[in-house]
């Protein structure tokens, strides 16, 4: 296939798995991966039984996958940038050589996280940029501009800090989104609204706190009206998991949104997951809940929160 036709190609498929991901809430399901076709033909995006996707006709690896047990398991390099293992035969045949290939012209790949069985986060595009055959392993990094360093071995403190950062809006905030509402089964833990474009996962304790992890546990699938709510304290949530809203938001008076999307919403119990362990954390809850009541919405602001008169702040 002529390099053009096929970096277009790959584009379209990239577009198409954006679409897809975003529609179920930032991820894929491993049958429509499988039974993806384009222009009448069927191209599956990933291996049915590997973890690399090369197309017959493609010159460069389509895509990859890599199985994490944890939130950080990929990225957690002293360089920020990812570790790819060396196919199994030959080292500079097969598999390696397409992604070999995908190196020396610079053409983007997909990475999938396989959070759970059957679920995978993409990450896309990324970039092969270089090979370590000392180690057998290639070096993946999260934006193109990796791919023209003459070193990317030996990365700059600024680099590196910019890889990381990469890292965590790229890799950690997707995979986080994704296991949260996998728990949740596509829902919001608030309202039950199933559409997976909407949700969000609202971190208990926030994202930049030092105990803020990116665990389920540690997370809540929401829409993302409640998200904002939760975020701005106008919705909290007890450590027995009830919700309340702010008293001064429940005696507002406005339009069915509000009436209907927020103050209904008080004393209701917030749905949780089916599994025990990805349960909100109650002792988190109950941090969080604490800063709900030290804090409130300032009626005709849409800004932010304040703390109640007389009360500390965070």
């Amino acid at each position: 296939m002529d390099t053009v036709v096929e970096s277009a190609l790959r584009l379209r498929i990239m577009d198409w798995v954006r679409e897809r991901a975003e529609s179920n809430g930032g991820f894929l399901f491993r049958h429509e991966l499988l039974s993806f076709r384009i222009d009448g033909n069927d191209l599956p995006v990933i291996d049915f039984s590997r973890g690399i996707r090369n197309p017959r006709d493609f010159a460069s690896t389509l895509s990859i996958v890599v199985s994490v047990d944890g939130p950080y398991d990929d990225a957690e390099s002293d360089d920020g940038l990812l570790r790819y293992a060396y196919r199994k035969g030959d080292p500079w045949g097969g598999d390696n050589r397409k992604l070999r290939n995908a190196r020396d012209t610079g053409m983007p790949i997909i990475l999938f996280r396989k959070e759970v069985k059957n679920v995978y986060t993409p990450v896309m595009p990324v970039y092969v940029v270089d090979d370590v055959p000392e180690d057998g392993m290639f070096l993946i990094a999260l934006d193109e501009s990796f791919t023209f360093l003459t070193d990317v071995r030996n990365l700059t403190m600024p680099q590196r800090a910019y890889a990381h950062r990469l890292a965590r809006q790229r890799l950690h905030q997707p995979a986080f989104r994704t296991r949260v509402l996998v728990a949740y089964e596509t829902r919001c833990a608030v309202c039950r609204l199933a559409h997976g474009s909407l949700l969000d996962a609202a971190h208990v304790i926030p994202d930049g706190h030092e105990d803020g992890v990116p665990t389920v546990d540690n997370g809540l699938a929401l829409c993302k009206i409640h998200h904002a709510a939760y975020d701005q304290n106008m919705l909290g949530v007890t450590p027995d998991l009830v919700i309340e809203i702010d008293a001064e938001v429940l005696a507002e008076i406005d339009g069915p949104m509000l009436k209907h999307g927020i103050q209904a919403m008080h004393g209701r119990e917030l749905v949780v997951p089916r599994r025990a362990q990805d349960s909100p954390d109650r002792a988190r809850l109950a941090w969080r809940y604490e800063q709900f009541r030290e804090r409130r919405f300032v009626p005709g602001s849409r800004i932010g929160v304040v703390p109640r008169s007389g009360a500390g702040g965070q």
